[in-house]
C-alpha cells in the first residue's frame, strides 16, 4: 500500500511587474510613466502658449489649490487598490472644517482644535471601516450613506452661517511660501505623507497585503492577510487625512462652512484612476497617482487662464477619466491574452 504525503500548502502572489521583460521596459513602459509623460507635455505646451502660466504666482496657487486633493488621494489609492472605495471624503473635509470653526469660536486653543478635528475624521473613517469590515456592507453603499450623514452633520452644526475669524498665524502659515521659491510650505507636509504612504504601500508586508486583497480577497486571507484589519485601517487613514485636508481648507480660504469641499470626492477619485490605479483593484502606484492629480490641476489651471469655461473643463476631465478606465481594462486584457494565449477578455468582465 502506497501512502501519499503532501507538504504544507503555500500561497503566493505574482508580483505586479512582468519580470520576463527588460528592466527599462518595466520602468518606462507603464501606465504610470505614460501619465507622467503626458503631464510633462501639458506643462511644456501650456508654458509656451498660455499667457502667465509659467509665472511663479500660477505655480503657487496651483499647489495651494491641489494640496487637499493630493493628500486625500494617497489613502484613497490604497483603498481602491483593495477593490473598495470611499465616497465620503469630501463630507469629512466639510465636517472637519465646521468643527475647526466651531471649536475656534468656542475659544479652544487652535493646536488642540486641529487635533480634535483630525480625531473626528479618524472616527468618521472608523465608522466607514466598521460598516464595511464588521457588518459586511459594500463600501460603495456605506460611503454614499456616510457622505450624506457627515455633510448633514456639518450643515447642521453651522447652518447657513460661516466662521471666518481664525488666528492670523495659522492662516498665514497655510498660504506661506518657502523662501522666494513660490513653493508653498504645505508641500513639505505633502512630501512627508507621500513618502510614508508610498513606503507603506510598496515596501512593507502590509502593502503587499493591500495588493493581495485587490487581486483575490480569499487567496489573501488564506495566505495570512488580515483582510478586515487591513481594510479598516485604510478607511481610518483616509478619514484622518481628509480631516487634515479640512483644517487646511478652512485656513486656506479663511472660512468654515458646512458646504466646504462639496464634490471634491469626484476630483480625488478621478485623479486616482487617471494615475493608473485599477478600478477593479490589485494594481496602482503612488507616483502615477501624484502625476494624475497634478495633470488634472495643471490642465484646469491652463484652461482657466485661456478663458475656457468650467463646463468645458469638466467635460475634458470626464473624457480623460473615461479614457483612463477604458485603457486600463483594454491593456490588462491584452496583457492577459499575451501571457495565456486565451481569447481577449476585458478586465472586470464576468463573462466566462
Amino acid at each position: 500500500m502506497t501512502t501519499l504525503t503532501t507538504g504544507p500548502v503555500t500561497t503566493s502572489f505574482k508580483p505586479i511587474a512582468n519580470y520576463d521583460r527588460p528592466l527599462w521596459q518595466r520602468i518606462f513602459m507603464t501606465r504610470e510613466m505614460a501619465i507622467i509623460a503626458l503631464f510633462l507635455v501639458v506643462v511644456v505646451v501650456a508654458a509656451l502658449i498660455v499667457p502667465n502660466f509659467d509665472s511663479k504666482l500660477t505655480m503657487t496657487y496651483l499647489l495651494l489649490d491641489m494640496f487637499p486633493i493630493l493628500i486625500i488621494a494617497l489613502p484613497m489609492t490604497a483603498i481602491i487598490v483593495t477593490g473598495e472605495i470611499d465616497l465620503s471624503v469630501a463630507s469629512v473635509v466639510g465636517l472637519s472644517s465646521v468643527l475647526t470653526g466651531v471649536l475656534t469660536q468656542a475659544g479652544v486653543p487652535f493646536g488642540l482644535t486641529i487635533v480634535l478635528a483630525v480625531v473626528a475624521g479618524v472616527l468618521a473613517g472608523a465608522l466607514n471601516g466598521f460598516l464595511v469590515t464588521v457588518v459586511g456592507l459594500p463600501s460603495l453603499a456605506v460611503t454614499i450613506g456616510t457622505l450624506a450623514l457627515y455633510r448633514g452633520l456639518a450643515v447642521g452644526l453651522l447652518g447657513t452661517t460661516a466662521v471666518t475669524d481664525f488666528p492670523e498665524f495659522w492662516t498665514s502659515l497655510a498660504k506661506a511660501k518657502i523662501g522666494d521659491t513660490g513653493v508653498p510650505v504645505v508641500v513639505i507636509l505633502f512630501v512627508v505623507l507621500a513618502i510614508a504612504f508610498a513606503v507603506m504601500l510598496h515596501l512593507t508586508r502590509f502593502g503587499r497585503g493591500v495588493f493581495a486583497l485587490g487581486l483575490s480577497p480569499d487567496a489573501a486571507r488564506f495566505s495570512g492577510v488580515n483582510v478586515e484589519r487591513t481594510k479598516f485601517l485604510l478607511f481610518v487613514f483616509c478619514g484622518g487625512v481628509s480631516a487634515l485636508a479640512g483644517v487646511y481648507y478652512t485656513l486656506r480660504y479663511g472660512s468654515a462652512r458646512g458646504d466646504n469641499a462639496t464634490g471634491m470626492e469626484m476630483q480625488v477619485i478621478a485623479a486616482v484612476l487617471l494615475g493608473g490605479v485599477s478600478i477593479f483593484g490589485g494594481r496602482g502606484a503612488m507616483h502615477g497617482v501624484i502625476a494624475g492629480v497634478l495633470l488634472i490641476g495643471v490642465l484646469g489651471s491652463a484652461l482657466r487662464l485661456a478663458n475656457v469655461t468650467s463646463d468645458v473643463i469638466n467635460i475634458i476631465t470626464g473624457v480623460l477619466l473615461i479614457a483612463a478606465v477604458v485603457s486600463s481594462s483594454v491593456f490588462a486584457a491584452f496583457r492577459n491574452r499575451r501571457r495565456s494565449g486565451r481569447p481577449l477578455k476585458l478586465a472586470g468582465s464576468t463573462t466566462p
